[in-house]
C-alpha cells in the first residue's frame, strides 16, 4: 500500500461517520454500535427502507449527506464490489467486507477479489471474508456478531485473521484491556503490515498482539513492525498453521531441517517479537506489556506461603527458561530481618503464614524482597470462590504487596496457579493499582520470557534484494559446487576430477590419504548411495574403491582426506517463499536430521550471531575441546559460514539451496573445510 492510503486508515480505524449496508448483519452493526455508545454518524443504506431501527435510511452511496469515514458492507459478493466502487468514487474512508466467496473460494473467487482489488483503487478495505473490527477507545464497531469487551481508555490492539477466534478473545476474563480487535479475512487490500503501522499510530495503544496464519510482504511486514517499535509498541505473536514447502524440498537436509515454522521462528527473533504457543500466554503476555512494556530481563522472585507452590514456581520456571537468581547478601539480610526465625530466605521464597492478615509486617516482608535488581517480583495468590466465606485477608496480601511495589519501586505480579482462582474484577483492580495479574503458572513464565524478549533490540532483514529468476532449477555436481565455493572464499580439500584408473591413482599418490566420490549432480545424498569411500591408503584400496565406483558414475572425485577433523557442521541457506533468505547452522554429517541440533538465522546474519548459534548447539562442547581433546579451529569455521552467507547473497537472484555438510572444523589453528557441497540455481528461461 502507498503511504496515502496507509494514512487513510486513521479514518477507517476511528471513524466519526459509518455506513451500514445490507440487512440482518448490517442492523447488528447499529445495536453494537450503539450498546458501545457511538458518538458519531451512523446512516443505514437501503434501496427500499426509509428507516432502520429508528435512524433514517439512504437509498445510496450518493444520497448520503458525505463521504462516510468508514462503510460495513453486508450483503452478497456480487453487489459488495459495486458498492465499493460507488464508496471509492464519493471518497470514503475504507470499507469493512464481510462477505465470503472470493479468493478462499477457487478460481472464481480469485477472480472477484481481483475485481474488488481494482474497485477499491485506493481505498482500503478490511477483508472480504471478515468479521471486521472493534473499536472499545471510541466505541466505533463495524462487527456484525456478539462480543465480550468494553469501552476503555487505552489498552492493547489484536489482529488476527480468524472472526471467530477474535469473538472468543473478546470474551476473556483476564482483565486485559482491549483497544482494537481487527479481523483480516483475506487481506485484499489492508493485510497485516498496513494494520500493525496504523494501530501503532495510536497513542492509546499499550501493545500488539498478531494471530498470523501468513506474514504476506515480508519486508513489508519487518518495516511495519520496526515503525511499530520505534513508536514504542511491543508485539507478542501467535502464529498458528503450518506449511508443505519444507516437503518439497527433499533433496537437502536443510530442506527438512529448517521447516517453515523453524524459520518463522528466526524470522519474529530477529525482529525482536515474542512468539507464544498458546492462547492463554498470548493473552498475558499482553496484560504483561500493557501494564511495563518490555521488561530489561527476565529475572524472577516468587513469594509464597507454601513450600509446594514455591517447588511449582521453580520447576516452570527451570522447563520456560525464566531465571530465578538466589538472593544478594545484603538483599537475604533484609528479608530475614522482617520474618519469623523459622522461614528459610531463599528464591523461591516461601514466608510461611506466620505474618497472614497482618497488613503492616506483609508490607515490609514484600519490600524487602523487592529490594533486589531482579526485573519482577511475584507473589503466588489464589483466591477463594465468592460462596466459600470471607476474602479479607488476600485483600489486605494484595493490598500489603501493592504499598511494597510503591515503596520499593520494583515490579510486582501476582500469580494464581489456577485462572478461575483470580476473578475478573480483582484482575482489572489490580491493574489499576499498577500490580500485575497473571492466570497461570505456566502462562506467567511464558509472559514473563515475552516481556524480556521484546525488550531486545531489533535486527533487521535483507532487504532489496533481486527477485528470484523463473526458470528450470539446476542442481550442481559436487565439484562444480565446490570450486564454485572456494573462489567465494571457502576452503576446500585439494582435489582432482579423474575419468580414469590412472589419474585417479596419480591423484591419490600426490595427495596421500584420499577420498573418492561419484561426481553427479543426481546424487545428494552419496553416503546412503554407496558413492563414497573414505581413507584410501594405497594403491590397491585406491584400485578396488575405483572399479567399484566406476559403475555408478563415469566421473570421480579423488580428495585429500581432512587432518586433525573435531566436530562435524551442516551450515545450509535457503530463500523460504513466506519468510526469505535464512541461513542454518547445526550438527552435521550423517547424523544431522536425527540430531536435529540446529540454529535458524536471517539474512543478513552478522559474526555475533553466528558465534552465538554455534554456542547454543548442542554439540558446542566438541567445539570448545571436550574432556581434553583439542578445540575446534572455530575462527576458520565462523570465517567460512560469512563466507556462504556472502555467497549466497551475491547469488541471491538464482540460489534455490545451498548446503555444505559436512563443514569440518578441524583442531585449532587447522582450518575448517567443505567436505561436501550442494548447490541448486534457477536459470533464467531467456
Amino acid at each position: 500500500m502507498t503511504s496515502s492510503v496507509r494514512q487513510d486508515l486513521n479514518r477507517l480505524l476511528r471513524p466519526k461517520s459509518i455506513a451500514v449496508f445490507g440487512g440482518q448483519w448490517a442492523h447488528a452493526v447499529i445495536e453494537q454500535c450503539r450498546r458501545m455508545k457511538f458518538a458519531g454518524d451512523i446512516w443505514p443504506v437501503h434501496p427500499t427502507k426509509t428507516e432502520i431501527q429508528g435512524l433514517p435510511c439512504f437509498s445510496s452511496v450518493e444520497a448520503l449527506p458525505s463521504a462516510p469515514d468508514v462503510a460495513f458492507i453486508g450483503v452478497n459478493r456480487d453487489l459488495t464490489i459495486g458498492i465499493v466502487e460507488a464508496l471509492q468514487a464519493s471518497g470514503a474512508g475504507g470499507a469493512v467486507c464481510f462477505a465470503s466467496g472470493f479468493a478462499e473460494a477457487g478460481t472464481e473467487g480469485a477472480n472477484l477479489q481481483a475485481r474488488l482489488r481494482a474497485a477499491a483503487r485506493d481505498m482500503p478495505i478490511i477483508g472480504p471474508n471478515c468479521y471486521g473490527l472493534i473499536n472499545y477507545l471510541d466505541g466505533a464497531l463495524l462487527w456484525p456478531d456478539v462480543h465480550g469487551g468494553r469501552r476503555v481508555e487505552r489498552g492493547v490492539a489484536i489482529v488476527t485473521q480468524s472472526s471467530n477466534l477474535a469473538i472468543n478473545l473478546t470474551m476473556q476474563q483476564r482483565g486485559l484491556p482491549l483497544a482494537y480487535m481487527l479481523t483480516l479475512g483475506n487481506q485484499a487490500v489492508v493485510g497485516m503490515a498496513e494494520a500493525v503501522r496504523a494501530l501503532a499510530e495510536d497513542e492509546r495503544v499499550t501493545a500488539i498482539g498478531l494471530h498470523i496464519e501468513g506474514v504476506g510482504d515480508a519486508a513489508a511486514f519487518a518495516d511495519a513492525v520496526l515503525a511499530a517499535r520505534s513508536s514504542g509498541k511491543p508485539i507478542v505473536v501467535m502464529k498458528s498453521g503450518s506449511s508443505a514447502q519444507a516437503a518439497e524440498l527433499t533433496l537437502s537436509h536443510t530442506a527438512s531441517l529448517a521447516g517453515s515454522d523453524a524459520v518463522a521462528d528466526a524470522f519474529f527473533a530477529r525482529l525482536s517479537l515474542a512468539r507464544v504457543k498458546s492462547i492463554p500466554a498470548f493473552l498475558e503476555s499482553l496484560k504483561l506489556l500493557h501494564l511495563w512494556g518490555p521488561l530489561p530481563g527476565a529475572e524472577l522472585v516468587s513469594m509464597s506461603c507454601s513450600g509446594g507452590e514455591a517447588s511449582i514456581i521453580a520447576d516452570s520456571a527451570e522447563r520456560l527458561e525464566v531465571p530465578m537468581p538466589a538472593f544478594e547478601a545484603a538483599q537475604a539480610s533484609a528479608i530475614r530481618a522482617t520474618v519469623k526465625p523459622l522461614v528459610t530466605v531463599s528464591n523461591p521464597f516461601d514466608y510461611h503464614t506466620f505474618d497472614w492478615g497482618d497488613r503492616t509486617r506483609l508490607s515490609d516482608t514484600f519490600s524487602a524482597v523487592m529490594g533486589g535488581a531482579q526485573a519482577l517480583t511475584a507473589l503466588i495468590l489464589d483466591f477463594p470462590k465468592a460462596d466459600v466465606g470471607n476474602s479479607e485477608t488476600w485483600d489486605i496480601t494484595l493490598e500489603a504487596l501493592a504499598a511494597a511495589a510503591q515503596r520499593s519501586g520494583g515490579r510486582a505480579a501476582v500469580i494464581s496457579t489456577l485462572p478461575e482462582c483470580l476473578p475478573e474484577e480483582r484482575a482489572a483492580s489490580m491493574l489499576a493499582k499498577g500490580v500485575l495479574p497473571l492466570l497461570g503458572v505456566e502462562e506467567a513464565m511464558a509472559a514473563i520470557g515475552a516481556g524480556a524478549f521484546v525488550g531486545r533490540t531489533p535486527g533487521t532483514i535483507a532487504q532489496d534484494l533481486p527477485a528470484m529468476i523463473h526458470g528450470k532449477v539446476v542442481s550442481w555436481d559436487e565439484a562444480r559446487a565446490k570450486a564454485a565455493l572456494a573462489r567465494a572464499g571457502v576452503a576446500v580439500p585439494e582435489s582432482q576430477v579423474c575419468d580414469r584408473l590412472e589419474t585417479a591413482l596419480e591423484a591419490a599418490s600426490r595427495l596421500g590419504n584420499v577420498a573418492m566420490k561419484v561426481v553427479s549432480a543426481d546424487l545428494a545424498h552419496k553416503t546412503e548411495a554407496g558413492a563414497v569411500v573414505l581413507n584410501l591408503r594405497c594403491e590397491n584400496e585406491v584400485r578396488s574403491a575405483y572399479t567399484r565406483l566406476s559403475a555408478l558414475g563415469e566421473t570421480l572425485l579423488v580428495e585429500r582426506m581432512i587432518e586433525k577433523p573435531v566436530a562435524e557442521l551442516i551450515v545450509g541457506l535457503r530463500r523460504d517463499p513466506a519468510f526469505g533468505f535464512h541461513l542454518l547452522i547445526g550438527a552435521g554429517g550423517i547424523m544431522a536430521e536425527v540430531l536435529e541440533d540446529t540454529k535458524i538465522l536471517m539474512l543478513p546474519a552478522g559474526r555475533a550471531e553466528i558465534e552465538a548459534a554455534l554456542s547454543g548447539l548442542k554439540i558446542y562442547p566438541l567445539l570448545e575441546g571436550w574432556r581434553g581433546h583439542p578445540p575446534a579451529d572455530l575462527a576458520a569455521a565462523i570465517a567460512s559460514i560469512e563466507s556462504l552467507q556472502a555467497f549466497g547473497l551475491a547469488n541471491a537472484a538464482a540460489l534455490e539451496e545451498l548446503e555444505v555438510n559436512p563443514l569440518i572444523a578441524c583442531e585449532e589453528g587447522h582450518g575448517a573445510f567443505a567436505a561436501d557441497a550442494l548447490i541448486r540455481m534457477r536459470e533464467d528461461e531467456e
